[in-house]
């Protein structure tokens, strides 16, 4: 069974991993995957006709544990607990939850100091207490008194003490006041690990088409001493069709791969496919998986000839190899069009 720290507003976790609000999903299965002798039975759901639609959510059925990611961003927005029978919870090193401790609406109290009732919602006979960053549900359907506490009063808002004895149904870490209109945070430091990722990409364009890309990175830098605080980094880089190897490498540093093409597939539609002497060098990709990008460079010349941008698409072949790119490209649209 698991035995893992709660952190209001910011994560759920044990001294060897994390899962951190704004955590990027790649990064969160590749942490299922290195435990994967202890995180079992791990379930990817998503839509499969409006994947942008609904959150992306991983599953620890073995855990009682879901992990919501923003549809669009594909960043961790809620760490829902759903059984808490199957882990151990403590909140500043002192269990609340655990088979030893049941987590009655009085340990609550004494964890985390309630200091307000709760609100019930009718619909789902449950009582919600909420505090920063944080929200428990406690089940009402064992109580034969739950309709007395029906709000009739204050708009449908509730406040209520919630009965003794009532145990946690579920708990929710989140960001923000509201459980409801919570967003996905932005990427903490934590996550960062020592890589460069994309916030936005804008394709760049001339007269006559597309001209290159304009890169809003943001990366973990220091501050000036020794001593000073990891902040964030924000900076633009723009690269362009027919920039040099090293032209691409002084901007967006080395790839995380460096691919190549065992074959050219373009040669059919060159004039004479067929009188063309086969090349002893291919061209070749790099491969930049934080900012999800590829740049093709030509073989001969090593200068830039494509650019792969890749979304992350849900149930793509390649899915969760790159970070998503939110990428834009500005269309000329003439009056009357």
């Amino acid at each position: 069974m698991l035995d893992l720290e709660v952190v209001p507003e910011r994560s759920l976790g044990n001294e060897q991993w994390e899962f951190t609000l704004g955590m990027p999903l790649s990064q969160a299965v590749s942490i299922l995957q290195k435990h994967c002798r202890i995180i079992k039975n791990v379930q990817v759901l998503y839509s499969e006709q409006c994947p942008l639609s609904h959150d992306l959510i991983l599953n620890l059925t073995q855990d009682g544990i879901k992990l919501l990611f923003d549809a669009f961003n594909q960043r961790l927005k809620v760490i829902e607990v759903y059984d808490l029978t199957k882990v151990k919870l403590k909140y500043c090193g002192v269990h609340f939850n655990s088979q030893a401790i049941a987590p009655t609406i009085e340990q609550i109290d004494q964890s985390f100091g309630a200091t307000h009732p709760g609100v019930y919602n009718s619909a789902e006979q449950l009582f919600h207490l909420n505090f920063r960053g944080l929200s428990f549900s406690f089940q009402l359907d064992s109580w034969t008194e739950a309709p007395k506490y029906e709000p009739n009063f204050a708009h449908g808002l509730a406040s209520l003490q919630i009965p003794h004895g009532a145990t946690v149904k579920r708990m929710y870490i989140y960001s923000g006041n509201s459980l409801q209109d919570t967003k996905a945070p932005v990427m903490p430091l934590s996550c960062f690990l020592g890589n460069v990722y994309a916030e936005s990409i804008d394709v760049l364009r001339d007269g006559t088409g597309p001209s290159g890309l304009r890169l809003r990175l943001l990366a973990a830098g220091c501050g000036p001493g020794l001593l000073a605080d990891a902040k964030m980094r924000v900076f633009e880089r723009s690269v362009y069709f027919g920039d040099s190897c090293q032209d691409v490498l002084s901007m967006l540093g080395s790839p995380h791969k460096v691919f190549y093409k065992s074959e050219d597939k373009m040669k059919i539609h060159s004039p004479s496919p067929h009188k063309q002497v086969p090349s002893k060098c291919n061209d070749y990709f790099f491969n930049y998986f934080t900012l999800g990008v590829d740049i093709l460079f030509d073989a001969n010349t090593h200068k830039v000839k494509k650019f792969v941008l890749h979304t992350n698409y849900p149930g793509h072949y390649n899915f969760n190899i790159y970070h998503r790119c939110e990428f834009k490209i500005p269309l000329a649209i003439k009056k009357g069009e």
